[in-house]
């Protein structure tokens, strides 16, 4: 049944096609409408389709749920409190926005895989801290498929494998519809991490799951074990 109104999601129908896919994790049964990107894309696109898909949802709640699954062109986000003291130097020719998730300033590009699940959480459980918890899990129980074993640090948002970050989570939320999400390097230039503080720390490395593994591993492997 279509339901009118969601203008957003019509197009990413048309030009990406759909698939219903079980969510991970949360109730058995309910199904979103999946959108995997076969190329990098431009940041600034998919910031648009989550506001206007986030924006539809507040205003017709029955709308089904979804989630953004791709890798960008080369740009780096600072959060609603980022600091930018934490851009350390010149960024080339990548974009910089400041953005409405929580979090300090990050950098997304090829290699890394970025998820941006649409959900309304009056479905699920109406807690934010209980929702990055599993972002997390999602992310450790599918880096756990490639035999890399995925923790969390008290105190701390995101995913680290061998004391690495592997995976960042940063969050927005409108009427409890959801928007950003998880970003996990998987073969990502991490040269691109040294211009910033990324995350605003300062005393942990980033990695990739490519770098921290003993065999190879290949992005659409990833996209398939996030999703299962």
């Amino acid at each position: 049944r279509r339901v009118h109104g969601d203008s957003s999601l019509d197009m990413l129908r048309r030009r990406f096609g759909t698939l219903d896919i079980p969510l991970p994790s949360l109730n058995q049964g309910d199904t979103i409408n999946l959108f995997k990107f076969r190329k990098p894309i431009a940041y600034s696109k998919t910031w648009q389709w989550q506001k206007s898909l986030v924006d539809a949802r507040v205003t017709e709640s029955q709308l089904p749920d979804c989630l953004l699954l791709l890798e960008h062109l080369d740009v780096y986000t600072l959060g609603r409190g980022a600091n930018e003291a934490h851009v350390l130097s010149a960024c080339n020719n990548a974009e910089i926005f400041r953005v409405e998730r929580g979090g300090d300033v990050t950098y997304h590009g090829p290699g890394q895989l970025v998820g941006y699940p649409i959900l309304n959480l009056n479905r699920y459980r109406k807690d934010l801290h209980w929702y990055v918890r599993m972002l997390e899990q999602v992310v450790i129980n599918s880096i756990g498929d490639f035999g890399l074993h995925g923790e969390r640090i008290k105190g701390l948002t995101g995913v680290w494998v061998q004391d690495h970050k592997v995976a960042a989570i940063g969050i927005s939320v409108s009427k409890w519809i959801t928007m950003h999400g998880f970003a996990l390097n998987v073969n990502p230039d991490l040269s691109a991490f040294r211009k910033i503080i990324p995350c605003g720390i300062n005393n942990r490395p980033v990695g990739s799951l490519c770098q921290l593994s003993s065999q190879p591993i290949a992005m659409q492997d990833v996209q398939q074990s996030v999703l299962h």
